[in-house]
């Protein structure tokens, strides 16, 4: 089975079994989609752990190939909580899309990789910019890196580390658009020489393929990175108020476990993202990798998202920068913190 067919079948699994006991009568439905990172983890736990039932929650999830793929589902709204990057939704509010951030989940998740063809060039002492410079030079062409589409936050990423960070020659590189689960078949595939890529792909694919290599960490892409957050659709969250607070709650208590008890944890990730088909003792490196920094407090992406937006008006994803009134609602998270989760 590849990546896709497990990503839909875990989708499934969720959609159809939330939950491992009876529903409560009085749950409120909730319609969750979320990209297949393990940025999204809490969520999992949390649902995993029968806290979202306790909070009231009839959950059912969506998988999606990326934020903005979502977006268009939460707009028309099939979806009532968006899981993904943060970058996509002062967008769609400011076309009209009512959508409150309540918590984070994950931060500096992008990393960049290189593939073995690529990797050679990245030599002790020699900058990024040089490395590609070099590749181009040894093969007469640009090197490809695959990232997410405009507008998301790898794709903001990569480009702000290479022509911010590296400084790389715009003529060494090409960028390549394609969904996350592309995105890792191309690596390993070396249909790329390098990508931007979340857990658990950095782990499946150097597990596959250890001569792929991890050459820049999420602070070093994109310093403050924002990652991963939650975000509910203003209707639901104006008419479900408490039962937000305990899920939010319920985010705070997850991370902890996380941190805690990897390996609990590990088997209600594994069911999210395709139980059974990815081995449990990856999805527990996964979760404990340099690249998985769990953070539930919104206002700690607040600033960094007002950078990365301003960077993608200078690359021409957007055409100005948009307000961010009304788009976090931190209050969730500082109840939460002040009741200990």
């Amino acid at each position: 089975m590849d990546r896709r067919q497990f990503l839909l079948a875990g989708s499934a699994l969720l959609a159809a079994a939330p939950f491992a006991g009876a529903r409560a009568q009085d749950a409120v439905t909730a319609r969750i989609g979320y990209i297949p990172v393990i940025g999204t983890a809490p969520v999992f736990v949390a649902n995993g752990e029968g806290w979202f039932k306790e909070a009231g929650l009839n959950a059912s999830f969506t998988v999606f190939e990326s934020g903005p793929n979502m977006i268009q589902a939460f707009a028309s709204g099939t979806i009532d909580f968006y899981v993904a990057g943060i970058a996509p939704l002062a967008v769609a509010r400011s076309r009209g899309v009512d959508v409150r951030v309540v918590a984070a989940t994950a931060v500096a998740e992008n990393v960049f990789v290189a593939a073995p063809s690529l990797t050679k060039f990245f030599t002790p002492g020699t900058t990024a910019a040089a490395a590609f410079k070099a590749y181009k030079a040894a093969t007469g062409k640009a090197a490809r890196l695959a990232t997410q589409p405009a507008g998301s936050v790898p794709n903001t990423t990569l480009q702000y580390w290479l022509w911010e960070v590296a400084k790389a020659d715009k003529a060494d590189v090409e960028i390549v658009p394609m969904g996350i689960d592309a995105t890792q078949q191309a690596v390993l595939a070396a249909a790329v020489e390098g990508a931007i890529v979340r857990e658990p792909a950095l782990t499946i694919i150097q597990t596959r393929n250890p001569g792929i290599k991890l050459i820049a960490g999420g602070q070093e892409l994109f310093p403050g990175q924002p990652g991963t957050v939650v975000a509910g659709s203003g209707a639901f969250v104006t008419k479900n108020p408490e039962v937000v607070q305990k899920l939010v709650n319920s985010l705070v208590r997850a991370a902890d476990l996380i941190a805690k008890n990897p390996d609990k944890t590990a088997p209600h990730v594994g069911g999210a993202l395709g139980k059974g088909i990815v081995d449990p003792e990856l999805i527990r490196k996964a979760l404990t990798s340099p690249a998985s920094t769990f953070e539930i407090d919104p206002r700690k992406i607040i600033e960094p998202s007002r950078v990365m937006q301003a960077y993608q008006v200078k690359l021409g994803s957007l055409d100005k920068e948009l307000p961010f009134d009304g788009l976090f609602e931190t209050q969730y998270y500082e109840r939460a913190i002040k009741t200990g989760g």
